[in-house]
């Protein structure tokens, strides 16, 4: 259990949740971290108990303290830990029935749009991709579907969602809604407060924080779909290795100083990219002029630390800027200490519509001048190279 140094009824902020929740309990010589448990197997005879443990597929203690620190941040009364973030995106949406129907923003990430559309290769689900930024256009997509599975801000267009609106609407129409809060952080938003069903998270992102483990979590407030994530898990062996759930929760004590940091970088990044002559187009929610501006200042703690970025100069330029970076690390994935970026058309499987020359910035925790030097030497020698 965690210890509240301020007792049951005073909250805490999310900077000390991050910190103090998922902590042993204070005894005197007891450890200050949880320790890591490496067994595949647990002494066990009879009939198994509540609570007690037999096989690391079913559970495992070193699960424990990660999955109630995300909890507490989350406000949920219940935290699932799963071996990526695609299973736990999975067994969020559940089990969707033949001809059935899921509701998903046009851009997102794309690994979960190739799930529902096999869904809807196979089981004849169809799949509503909607404009998650127009709430009109995704309340009239809910009638008659069986999930909601929404982004926001989306990956990679950064769209903002009226999540209160849509979530309610969800609700309503008796549509489970899942949002993937991967983007955002707990720090930026708290779905479960709009009214999501269930919140999913890639740890391997933000949460985890140091690009060395693969994971993914679902957070909920519902006993019985809690039971049910777990059960997803044990049955399809969708489970996390002990040692990166430990690592997970060390990387989760910091993310409030590496969000805070990252989110101040992206911004001043944006506004300079803004004016730079070498950009036909940047993208952050923390621009007055970008479309999920207004929304964004009204229902998130922060602007997210990603930036979308058009050079002049089209897909050669983009592709040019991603070979001259000498700070910023050409790779996939985000929300480590390190910033990356790519251009994300490069897969095939990216949406359509996401532009061709479209440059996803991760923003990390190095000193926002010297980033600025080396996406500005870039940008500049990509135009002389694309021209």
């Amino acid at each position: 259990m965690t210890h509240d140094p301020h007792g049951p009824h005073v909250p805490l902020s999310p900077a000390t949740l991050a910190v103090t929740a998922g902590r042993p309990p204070r005894v005197q010589g007891g450890p200050v971290n949880p320790p890591v448990v490496l067994s595949s197997t647990y002494v066990n005879q009879g009939v198994t108990g509540p609570g007690e443990l037999l096989y690391t597929r079913m559970d495992t203690e070193t699960w424990h303290p990660f999955e109630e620190a995300l909890a507490a941040l989350e406000g949920a009364r219940h935290g699932v830990v799963f071996g990526s973030g695609m299973a736990a995106v999975i067994a969020a949406v559940g089990d969707v029935p033949d001809g059935g129907a899921v509701v998903v923003p046009r851009h997102a990430y794309q690994v979960s749009l190739g799930y529902l559309d096999d869904l809807a290769a196979r089981h004849g689900v169809d799949v509503r991709r909607v404009d998650i930024a127009d709430t009109a256009q995704v309340v009239a997509a809910l009638d008659g579907a069986d999930v909601l599975l929404a982004e926001s801000p989306t990956n990679p267009m950064l769209e903002v969602a009226d999540l209160p609106a849509i979530l309610t609407a969800a609700r309503e129409r008796g549509v489970r809604s899942v949002v993937d809060n991967t983007f955002a952080t707990p720090l930026g938003q708290r779905p479960l407060d709009l009214g999501a069903d269930v919140v999913v998270h890639s740890v391997t992102k933000y949460l985890a924080g140091h690009s060395d483990v693969v994971l993914g979590a679902a957070v909920t407030r519902d006993d019985e779909t809690a039971a049910g994530l777990r059960a997803y898990r044990t049955l399809h062996g969708a489970i996390p290795g002990p040692m990166e759930v430990w690592l997970a929760l060390r990387g989760l004590r910091t993310l409030h100083l590496r969000v805070e940091r990252a989110n101040a970088s992206a911004a001043e990044l944006a506004r300079r990219l803004a004016e730079h002559p070498g950009v036909a187009e940047v993208r952050h929610p923390s621009l007055p002029g970008d479309p999920g501006h207004e929304r964004a200042a009204g229902l998130m703690n922060g602007f997210g630390a990603i930036l979308g970025l058009r050079p002049h100069g089209g897909p050669a330029a983009a592709d040019a800027v991603v070979a001259a970076v000498r700070l910023w690390v050409p790779a996939t994935s985000l929300g480590g200490v390190e910033s990356t970026l790519e251009r994300r058309r490069r897969f095939a499987t990216e949406s359509l519509t996401v532009p061709e020359d479209l440059l996803r910035l991760s923003v990390g925790i190095e000193d926002v001048e010297d980033l600025w030097a080396d996406l500005d030497q870039a940008l500049r020698a990509g135009a002389g190279s694309a021209a």
